[in-house]
């Protein structure tokens, strides 16, 4: 297990942590999931976490099937047929959909076949519709031969009874139910979603529902992480807006520590409110602080550490310093706890884009810029950053994306290419 003594500077204050590094540090405290899963019906675990691998119970599709409207034959009645030289099969019935096929294809007969139709017993291929001609309702021309197995999938030839389906540990996307279904797999075990506490600190937070007086401002964070947490397949639970008292903040972040599996709480960015989050994890259990501040910009002053087994983090208050934190290390946090591979957690470059205008940075931090992605007037895509402070959260509703500005680089200059990461 990793130290849990924070770095410090020379004048015996706590260094600040690189990004990748505190990441790194928090993830190997972190426990899995609890081991045990639960039985969802199929159609209530989108989105859930699989406990156990899921096998095939049998083959998928069950059966050979025609996957074109078309004729089922022996593909040697057609070989070398053409336009000039057609190859001529008499019809002997028709599968219909639902049923089995009535007969068996002999040599030089064929059967009417719709697309998931059951291929007939001894046909090997199916002739799409296009390239036949109807001689008449017994018979007919065929104008384009096929091999073995053209317009055909047999059975199995989606997955084999036996083999895995699905592994452990992976998110059920609509994709991955439909293939349950096929299976007649009616129910899944899945992990339990992680139950994340969300604290709001601060005398002068009131509800966002009420009129804010002069000095007071309204609790954005608690909406916005609460959010955060839904998208990660979590469970959200609203411990209020809580004073900024000692005694009565240490009494509910134990209460959140005792009752959910992570907790998240944020506060203003100020030395004040930064030392209560220390005090608070003076009166939980071990191992406490293991970052004391990253370098990162937004979100330089956030806290993380862990009572027993529960990762807690001290959030600034600043709303995008908040969100921008939560992305990088609580979503990492949550993907562990909650079942998923480590890097189900990472953020993922999707497009490259040209930068509009030249953007300075401070060496040693990273800097997470955000940005309007969009295609410039050569149908190249440009990202546009959007600058502002850390508490303006209208900077975050106006960006579709954000990039990085790594530690060692001092900028970007404007037509550089960058990789930008998509907001959901």
């Amino acid at each position: 297990m990793p130290t849990t003594e924070p770095i410090r500077d020379m004048l015996g204050r706590p260094a600040l942590t690189p990004v990748t590094e505190a990441r790194a540090l928090l993830l190997a405290h972190l426990r899995g999931p609890d081991s045990t899963g639960h039985q969802l019906p199929l159609l209530e675990a989108l989105d859930r976490v699989t406990a156990a691998p899921i096998i095939a119970p049998e083959d998928l599709p069950p059966a050979d099937r025609s996957t074109m409207d078309g004729f089922a034959v022996i593909a040697a009645d057609t070989f070398g047929a053409s336009q000039s030289s057609p190859a001529y099969l008499d019809i002997v019935g028709e599968v219909l959909m639902g049923h089995p096929p009535s007969d068996r294809i002999r040599r030089g007969t064929c059967q009417r076949i719709p697309t998931g139709g059951l291929l007939p017993e001894g046909a090997d291929g199916v002739v799409m519709l296009e390239h036949t001609v109807t001689v008449d309702e017994t018979m007919i021309e065929v104008v384009r031969g096929i091999g073995t197995g053209t317009n055909v999938i047999r059975r199995g030839d989606d997955i084999r009874a036996g083999e895995p389906a699905l592994p452990a540990g992976h998110r059920l996307r609509p994709q991955d139910l439909g293939l349950l279904a096929g299976l007649g797999i009616a129910e899944v075990t899945v992990y339990r979603r992680p139950r994340v506490a969300i604290i709001a600190t601060g005398d002068e937070i009131v509800d966002y529902r009420q009129t804010a007086a002069a000095g007071q401002i309204r609790n954005i964070n608690s909406v916005t992480l609460a959010s955060q947490v839904q998208r990660c397949g979590a469970v959200a639970v609203d411990f209020g807006i809580v004073s900024d008292r000692e005694e009565v903040f240490v009494a509910t972040l134990s209460r959140a520590v005792a009752e959910t599996d992570l907790v998240l709480f944020s506060g203003g960015s100020s030395v004040g409110v930064r030392d209560l989050g220390e005090r608070a994890f003076a009166h939980l259990g071990k191992p406490g602080i293991i970052v004391h501040g990253v370098a990162l910009k937004p979100g330089k002053p956030i806290l993380i550490g862990l009572c027993e087994q529960t990762p807690i983090f001290g959030l600034p208050g600043h709303p995008v310093s908040a969100m921008v934190c939560f992305d990088l290390f609580v979503k990492p946090a949550l993907s562990t706890l909650a079942g998923l591979p480590t890097e189900a957690g990472e953020p993922r470059a999707t497009i490259s884009a040209r930068l509009t205008r030249s953007i300075n940075s401070a060496a040693g931090r990273l800097d997470v810029i955000r940005g309007r992605l969009f295609l410039d007037e050569n149908g190249r895509w440009a990202v546009q950053p959007i600058l502002g402070r850390s508490g303006a959260i209208s900077t975050m509703s106006r960006a579709n994306s954000y990039f990085l500005i790594e530690e060692p680089s001092q900028g970007l200059s404007a037509g550089e290419a960058v990789e930008v990461y998509l907001y959901q």
